[in-house]
């Protein structure tokens, strides 16, 4: 069988869609189609149904690409690496949402890097985006806050990631002690909020499990970056509902302060995600593996 064939068989299983994956491969997407159909004459079966957008795997596909595409990977692991001692280096294409890959990801990966490892990095704050990504070839590994479902990723648990509800130091001098434990969703609804979203996705969470309501305001300030909204926060815009990692500096200096200190605080889970069968090649099975390991002191 024509390893070619097998190689762009791979490429539209993984990108869901003939033009996609011609795109991936720098070919035609009439050569694309013309590869996969010499592929089904040899193996006197078809490998994809053909939708209105994009191609679905048939069992036999779904089969084919789950014994190949490791193999192939590391196929291509030995020509773009060689062998002997650069066994293990490459480079690794890393994605995540911006503010944790850029604080916590890229950060752990310095002593790879000073081990020859190079990386590239796609700062991105949508989970869908980011799993698409790393199907279609673009990304070698991901961080992202959704747990996807299917064979076609392997995902791991990384990091609980908590939530603390902040604000300025004059906006806290304003609530009573006390108060917040009683009837904490009503005072704050009276504060103006900072958020990422109009839907306030952070406050909302925090409000359902510290309160077990969702909150009656809306946003003052929206700022698509979590540092943005830490600034905002701080520097008197609102309460927020932040990361502890991403605010315990601010924290310690007191520009924020923490407004309540719940019993159970609100978590979300970080998951390292591959392409199932790619932890076969040596680069991403030492990130995967180095990642894992240094998040327990984060």
């Amino acid at each position: 069988m024509d390893l070619t064939l097998l190689r762009t068989f791979v490429a539209v299983h993984r990108a869901g869609s003939f033009t996609r994956a011609a795109a991936l491969l720098g070919l035609s997407q009439p050569a694309v189609t013309s590869q996969i159909r010499s592929l089904e004459r040899q193996l006197g079966r078809p490998l994809f149904l053909r939708r209105a957008r994009g191609v679905t795997p048939t069992t036999i596909g779904d089969e084919l690409a789950h014994r190949a595409a490791p193999h192939l990977d590391a196929l291509v692991e030995i020509t773009e690496t060689g062998l002997g001692e650069r066994t293990g280096v490459g480079t690794l294409h890393v994605a995540g949402p911006p503010e944790f890959t850029a604080a916590r990801v890229l950060p752990a990966l310095t002593p790879l890097v000073a081990q020859g490892l190079a990386v590239r990095s796609s700062l991105l704050s949508d989970a869908e985006e980011i799993l698409d990504g790393l199907a279609a070839g673009h990304h070698d590994l991901a961080v992202t806050v959704a747990r996807p479902r299917g064979e076609l990723f392997t995902a791991t648990p990384l990091w609980d990631e908590e939530h603390v509800l902040v604000a300025a130091p004059r906006w806290a001098a304003k609530l009573s002690p006390g108060v917040l434990p009683r009837t904490g969703a009503v005072v704050l609804e009276q504060l103006p909020v900072v958020e990422v979203h109009e839907s306030l996705p952070f406050v909302t969470r925090y409000w359902a499990a510290v309160f077990d309501s969702a909150p009656a305001t809306a946003a003052t300030v929206i700022a698509p970056d979590l540092r943005a909204v830490r600034e905002s926060a701080a520097s008197g815009a609102g309460l927020a509902v932040l990361p502890r990692y991403l605010c315990e500096e601010e924290l310690a200096r007191g520009r924020l302060v923490a407004l309540l200190d719940p019993p159970v605080p609100p978590l979300r889970t970080y998951f390292l995600v591959v392409r199932t069968g790619t932890l076969a090649l040596p680069h991403i099975a030492r990130a995967h593996e180095w990642l894992l390991r240094v998040a327990g002191d984060w």
